[in-house]
């Protein structure tokens, strides 16, 4: 039977519990382990792929079509797994599934109640995850200790130590150890509160990590060690770190993974090897590059989270330091006539729904064709090139996507695939991984290598079949389209140094230590770019062989 590890959180929201399992899914699985892992997460919505972003950041994508919470991301750019729609669980789809059960009768006719009904659906979502090939689940529960949407979760867990058995539980808190300036202390009454709550709910924390703005000493952890019953050495200090994929490196070195190995009754050796020299790549990477994100929810980064990640991994790639000029969608074409693109490297046009900020996107995308800087458009980023291009290559003026502008003339953007009924707005998309045809020779089959490839999608509008052979006549090239060739993922300019919209979402997929090749190309093409502008300050990497991004 698999181990499963518990991780909860108090004191307050954003403390990076998610980054916290994902590290020690990271050290674990360094010690030859197999992880998976899971998000149970307290909000009513069945899954968060109707929430704004402003809500709840972005909505991470697995292969099987799952609509996500970003935590997800997350766990699979550290762990290198593909996790699945069973790994990520809400009250909403809890509650959603009980409420089918009682209809069908299969309560019985008993009076359907939170304990046990909801609590055994809990723990059915957390072991139907609990493969025969996985080594350790480390499930995170959503929410802080003392919310009462979160009651039910934690009630669950405890309830599964003795479904699982004692040795096979591990529970971990992260909690918060804030600096008082007037008094220059770290207070460790929040973390002594946050632990009471906890162990009010029948549960005593395996593992505290401390999060702090800078590193604890051993007074302050001994004081947590008396007053909330852990050993010293199980209280793990989690200060802060230039960037996010050190802190498994930092965790370690604190013991976490030793300790919860040591409760978990498992002992294999670790080898961090790997992950210290990728490490040290980042810390090595100096190079300065320029990269514009042209969106209309940057006033919360969350919301782009997995692209900015995939942004940086290519940066690692070519020992480049991204610097990222977070742009509102709404202002791009004031910015013009300030000439504020004019300094970037690079621009990307992420993905989104609805029509404020696209007219600015689409400006965005012939700003970058016209003055030859590298682009990359994801999702609603290709239909905002392709528009711009039918408008003002080819001439078509009007030519919109009937999201935006239903009675357009030219509607290069459709619903294309019986997808006309969105009274479901969860139910009526491309979702999760589809695969695509690549023509040879054109740029995105020399970036992935390979003739198919297969990416995430999550989007309702399509280019317009139709249309594709004017679009080709006009110079732009569809270079990738779905095996029945009825929709085109990928389009490109040939006479561009890069100029690549995708319909799918790559970001999903890219790794820190292996970036995805459609990132990667972007900011080798910025890099040559910012060359040619200041050819004394640095120098290109030589070409890396394609090949090497293997299948994705």
């Amino acid at each position: 039977m698999p181990k499963h590890i518990f991780v909860t959180g108090g004191v307050a929201s954003s403390l990076g519990k998610g980054l916290t399992a994902s590290s020690l899914g990271r050290l674990l699985k360094m010690r030859g382990l197999r992880v998976t892992m899971q998000k149970l997460d307290p909000y009513i919505n069945v899954d968060p792929g109707t929430m704004n972003p402003y809500e709840h950041g972005e909505v991470f994508v697995t292969d099987d079509g799952g609509e996500t919470d970003l935590d997800l991301g997350h766990y699979e750019r550290f762990i290198d797994e593909n996790l699945n729609r069973l790994s990520n669980a809400t009250t909403g789809s809890i509650y959603q599934a009980v409420l089918a059960a009682e209809r069908r009768g299969d309560y019985l006719g008993k009076t359907v109640q939170v304990i046990p009904h909801i609590t055994d659906e809990i723990i059915r979502r957390i072991k139907r995850i609990a493969e025969e090939d996985v080594d350790v689940v480390i499930t995170e529960v959503g929410g802080t200790v003392g919310d009462i949407e979160i009651l039910p979760f934690l009630e669950a867990i405890r309830q599964f130590r003795k479904v699982a058995g004692r040795d096979n539980i591990c529970y971990l808190h992260v909690t918060l150890v804030p600096f008082i300036g007037p008094s220059n202390e770290q207070k460790t009454k929040p973390t002594q509160h946050s632990v009471t709550e906890l162990r009010s709910r029948g549960i005593q924390p395996d593992v505290i990590v401390c999060r702090s703005s800078a590193p604890i000493d051993d007074v302050v952890k001994r004081k947590i060690s008396n007053l909330c019953d852990v050993d010293e050495e199980a209280v793990v200090n989690a200060a802060d770190v230039r960037n996010i994929y050190e802190l498994p490196l930092v965790l370690h070195d604190e013991g976490l993974d030793s300790v919860v190995c040591k409760v978990l009754n498992l002992d294999p050796a670790v080898d961090l090897a790997p992950w210290q020299q990728f490490v040290a790549k980042v810390d090595a990477a100096t190079k300065p590059v320029r990269i514009g994100l042209i969106g209309k929810y940057v006033a919360l980064p969350d919301a782009y989270l997995s692209v900015t990640e995939s942004i940086k991994h290519a940066g690692f790639h070519h020992g480049a330091k991204v610097e990222l000029e977070w742009i509102q969608a709404e202002e791009v074409e004031g910015l013009l006539g300030a000439g504020r693109l004019a300094d970037l490297d690079g621009i990307v046009i992420p993905g989104g729904y609805g029509e404020r900020g696209f007219e600015g996107k689409i400006a965005a995308a012939g700003y970058a064709r016209e003055n030859l800087i590298p682009c990359l458009g994801l999702c609603l980023g290709l239909q905002a090139m392709t528009v711009d291009y039918a408008r003002n290559v080819m001439g078509l003026a009007g030519a919109n996507s009937t999201e935006m502008d239903p009675r357009t003339p030219y509607p290069v953007i459709d619903l294309m695939h019986d997808q006309r009924d969105v009274s479901d707005k969860g139910g009526t998309q491309r979702l999760g991984a589809c695969f695509a045809i690549l023509e040879p020779g054109s740029k995105v089959h020399a970036a992935y290598g390979e003739p198919a490839i297969s990416e995430r999608h999550r989007h309702r509008y399509e280019l317009n079949a139709n249309l594709k052979p004017k679009f080709e006549a006009a110079g732009l090239r569809c270079s990738g389209v779905s095996p029945d060739r009825r929709l085109v993922d990928f389009i490109e300019m040939s006479e561009h140094p890069f100029w690549i919209g995708t319909q799918a979402h790559p970001e999903f997929k890219s790794r820190p230590d292996r970036a995805h090749p459609l990132f990667r190309e972007l900011i080798r093409a910025a890099l040559e770019l910012r060359a040619s502008r200041t050819p004394q300050l640095f120098e290109i990497d030589p070409a890396v062989d394609p090949a090497e991004s293997a299948s994705r």
